[in-house]
Parts: C-alpha cells; sequence; structure tokens
C-alpha cells in the first residue's frame, strides 16, 4: 500500500501558511482563526461564503486557491460541520475523511487543518483524534504492484498538522486512535493482496512478524493439527501445494488479572475455488478476499498489542488454500473434526465452516475463554439477506449479542442478528454422520450458523458473516478501497467499552 498520512498536532498558529482546512459551524461559521485569516484577506473569504451561500451545514464545503490577501496560503478550504452537539465518534470519523478528500493534494505533500472549539465548545480532543483517524484511514491506497502511478500521486498529502487549542492532550489521546488505524491498515493490505502472494504460508510468516509488537505467535503445522484431529480444517486444503495451519496470536495486557481471556477466531481461505464443487468463473478473483475474517482477527490483534490494551486476549485463525486436484477433498467425504463429531462434505465450496469447526472447537478447548466471537466471509446468502451495510450476527447469547450491537452503531461497522433454532439445526443432520456441510436451498447463512454452534460448547459465541462487508464493500469517506477492514474497529470498540 501507499504509506498513509502521517498526522501530528501543534498550537493553532498566527499566520498559518501552505494549504490549510478547517470546521465552520452553522452559527459562528468562521471561528476565530479561519475570521482572523478573513482580515488578512480583506472580507475575502466572508465575501465567498456569502456568494456561494455557505453556511456551515453538515457535508458543504468551499475552498478558495490562492485567496486574495494571503499569499502565503495556496489554498482555504471551509468544511461544515452541521449540528455538531449531535455528532458522535462515527461523524467526527467520517469528517476527518471528508476533510482528505477534500484537501487533495497538499503543499510539497504536507496540509494543515484547523480545529478550533465552535460557539458550543466542540470538538473536544476525543473529537479531534476521530478527525485525526479519519484522515490517516481516507488516505490509504493499495497501489503497490503499480508500476506506473496516477498522474500527481507524487504530490500527494504525506503529513497533515492538525492545530488545536489542546496539542499535547490530543497526541496522548491519539496513540490508541494510531495503534487502531495500523491494524485497520493491515487488515485491509491483507485482503487486497492477490493469492499468488499471500498463501497460507505467507499469512503465517506475516503473522509471526507481529510478534514485534509484543504478541506471541504460535503455528501449528498440518502434522500438529493431524495428532490434534483437525481433519475437517485439513482436509480444505488437500488440493493444495501450500501447507495449511492454524495460527494462535496471544495478548496478555493484564497477567495479574486472573480472567479467562478473550477469543477471537477467523477463516483464512487464501483463496477459495470451491475446490470440486468448483465456482463459477466469473468474479472468481474475489476469492483472494476470503480471508477477511482472518485479516481482522490479525489486524484486532496487532492493534490491542499496539496500544497496550489491559486486557488478556487470544486470536486464532486457520489458514488454508481451497484449490481442486487429484488428491482433493470430494462431495460425499466424511471427516472427523476435532471435536469427534462426523461430517459429510457435500459442496467443497461450504468449506469455510470446515475451517471454523476445529478452530472454535480447539479455542474452547484449550483457552476456556469469557467468550468467543468468530469472523468469515462464510455465505452468500447473508448478502441476500443483508446487502452489503449490515454484517450478520448469529449467537447463542443475548448479553454478547447487545454489546455487540452497540459498538456496531458506535464505529459503523453495522450488524443485524439473524435467528438461530433447532428448527433450522435438523436442517443439517444427515443419515450418513453427525451434520452434513450444508443445509437445503433456503435459509443459507442461518444453516452455516447451525453448524458452527455445534462446535462451541456452553461457551458464549458469537458468529459474524462479514461476506459483504469486508471485500468489495460499499465506499464511504474513509474507505475508496476495495477491502475496508471490516471488524478491527468493532471489536476494538467491545474491549474498550465492556473489557478493560
Amino acid at each position: 500500500m501507499t504509506k498513509p498520512v502521517t498526522v501530528t498536532f501543534d498550537d493553532i498558529p498566527k499566520n498559518p501558511t501552505g494549504t490549510i482546512a478547517g470546521l465552520c459551524f452553522p452559527k459562528t461559521v468562521l471561528g476565530d482563526s479561519m475570521a482572523a485569516l478573513d482580515d488578512q484577506s480583506g472580507g475575502t473569504v466572508k465575501r465567498a461564503a456569502t456568494v456561494e451561500d455557505f453556511e456551515g451545514k453538515k457535508g458543504t464545503s468551499l475552498k478558495l486557491v490562492t485567496p486574495s490577501g494571503l499569499e502565503k496560503v495556496n489554498s482555504l478550504t471551509l468544511l461544515g460541520t452541521g449540528d455538531s452537539k449531535s455528532h458522535d465518534k462515527k461523524d467526527w470519523l467520517l469528517l476527518g475523511g471528508k476533510f482528505y478528500s477534500l484537501i487533495g493534494k497538499g503543499d510539497k505533500g504536507h496540509g494543515t487543518l484547523i480545529l478550533e472549539p465552535g460557539s458550543d465548545g466542540t470538538p473536544d480532543n476525543g473529537a479531534i483524534v476521530q478527525i485525526a483517524l479519519g484522515l490517516i484511514l481516507a488516505s490509504y491506497k493499495f497501489d503497490k504492484y503499480k508500476t506506473k502511478k496516477t498522474k500527481g500521486s507524487a504530490k500527494s498529502l504525506t503529513k497533515i498538522t492538525v492545530f488545536c487549542t489542546d496539542p499535547k492532550g490530543c497526541k496522548k489521546l491519539f496513540k490508541a486512535q494510531k495503534a487502531l488505524s495500523e491494524g485497520i491498515m493491515t487488515a485491509r493490505d491483507l485482503v487486497n493482496e492477490p493469492a499468488n502472494i499471500l498463501g497460507p504460508e505467507e499469512f503465517a510468516k506475516r503473522i509471526e512478524a507481529l510478534e514485534k509488537t509484543g504478541l506471541e505467535v504460535e503455528i501449528l503445522s498440518e502434522k500438529d493439527m493431524e495428532k490434534l484431529g483437525m481433519f475437517a480444517l485439513l482436509g480444505v486444503g488437500m488440493g493444495s501445494e501450500q501447507n495449511s495451519s492454524l495460527a494462535i496470536m496471544r495478548w496478555n495486557g493484564n497477567p495479574k488479572k486472573k480472567t479467562k481471556p478473550l477469543a477471537f477466531v477467523g477463516k483464512g481461505v487464501t483463496f477459495d475455488t470451491g475446490g470440486i464443487s468448483i465456482k463459477p468463473s466469473a468474479n472468481m478473483g474475489d476469492m483472494k478476499g476470503d480471508m477477511g475474517g482472518a485479516a481482522c482477527v490479525t489486524g484486532l490483534m496487532q492493534t490491542l498489542a499496539l496500544r497496550k490494551a489491559k486486557v488478556n486476549a487470544i486470536g486464532v485463525v486457520g489458514l488454508v488454500e481451497n484449490m481442486p486436484a487429484h488428491n482433493a477433498q470430494r462431495p460425499g467425504d466424511i471427516v472427523t473434526s476435532m471435536s469427534g463429531q462426523t461430517i459429510e462434505v457435500l459442496n467443497t465450496d461450504a468449506e469455510g465452516r470446515l475451517v471454523l469447526a476445529d478452530a472454535l472447537w480447539y479455542t474452547q478447548d484449550r483457552f476456556k475463554p469469557e467468550f468467543m466471537v468468530n469472523l468469515a466471509t462464510l455465505t452468500g446468502a447473508i448478502m441476500v439477506a443483508l446487502g452489503k451495510e449490515h454484517a450478520g450476527l448469529f449467537s447463542n447469547s443475548d448479553d454478547l449479542s447487545e454489546k455487540l450491537l452497540e459498538c456496531g452503531l458506535k464505529t459503523d461497522e453495522k450488524l443485524w442478528r439473524m435467528p438461530l433454532s433447532d428448527k433450522y439445526d435438523k436442517l443439517i443432520n444427515t443419515k450418513n454422520a453427525d451434520m452434513k456441510n450444508i443445509g437445503g436451498p433456503y435459509a443459507g447463512s442461518i444453516t452455516a450458523g447451525q453448524f458452527l454452534q455445534r462446535y462451541v460448547n456452553d461457551t458464549p459465541w458469537a458468529h459474524l458473516d462479514i461476506a459483504g462487508t469486508a471485500m468489495g464493500s460499499p465506499q464511504t469517506d474513509i474507505n475508496r478501497g476495495w477491502s475496508s477492514g471490516f471488524g478491527v474497529q468493532l471489536l476494538n470498540q467491545l474491549v474498550v467499552d465492556h473489557y478493560e
């Protein structure tokens, strides 16, 4: 990826220069600093605002290039906040992304942002660091394989100075947001990487490289998994030349506290052809992103380590490649999972649940966690139900579900709870084994959830089907790429709000 913009904080200068942007509130329109610049320009800024009917309403903007009387100012951009009293974290975050898109090219790669309180005292430091996070996320580009860069890209902003009334306070508060941005970028990068670069073995190496953050990393080989009886996971990767593995990341941020660890589990199918039940060729290239769940878990664990989160957490990801070959798993095969339960594999393209079956069982059996949240780009059926605006939430715990739904609204990584019940569970019964890996033509995302539930025992558990939100997701002011990094903010918020 292109290196994201660097954000620093400083005191508001009397005479700012270069590329400048600032917030504007509906009542005051121009804050003190913008009003001072207007005075220097002989009233040019106010006159332009009047002519363009700019009143600081939400989403409106005004840009003046080389404004008269301000010879040292290349451009001056005003962005309306609307009623900032009602703004929450996601509003300020998206505002930061909007700022980045408006500033565009900076003066020698450097832009400045002036954020001072309006008449109602906003934004506070919390809002300012959210704006700064939005700036960074909006600057993300995955163009590492382009030999010819887009015209003008060399002039894109590389640094933004945020001028505010309490730079020291913002710097301190921003450390956690900076860590979060790095975790999101990691998740985005992993999903965007082509499968010829990022196979299961390379993914495992990248996880091992995160040991420098303080994470403890353990990689289980195919031989290790054979000894444990993980033949559901191993069966998926049989047709690939790449070795499958299970990666375990541990963050011990509160070693003195004797509490059960929090557990996050991700599906990591680095490419999914469907196996013998091969997918149609149209859009199969998107299946490089079928490891979005594992990418999220990796980015989350990196975030927790970088910000020194005061929790004990486990991240477990099953890394496989699903390919057709002479030795690949066949429709009709019966495999035995680590739990001892047998599975009739009627469709080799329903492979993610096989990976998660062993990963979930291993996690609850070894670590006895407080809860487990798994993430997976699991079913196309969830997009039929919810489109790309919400991820599907399936859970055996009302308490965990309510916490996740609340955090989804805070971060704009929204969830919608879907049903689980005995009647749906019957749809995956089969006379030939303990269960089959597909249901019928209906309720495809639900029967997948029912399948996973058979591998969690009594552990509070939630399954997030992120097929519509992790890749090819809707474009927003903080994400203009193919991969969103969905789930990192959501789960980090869960930890912050309820477990630290």
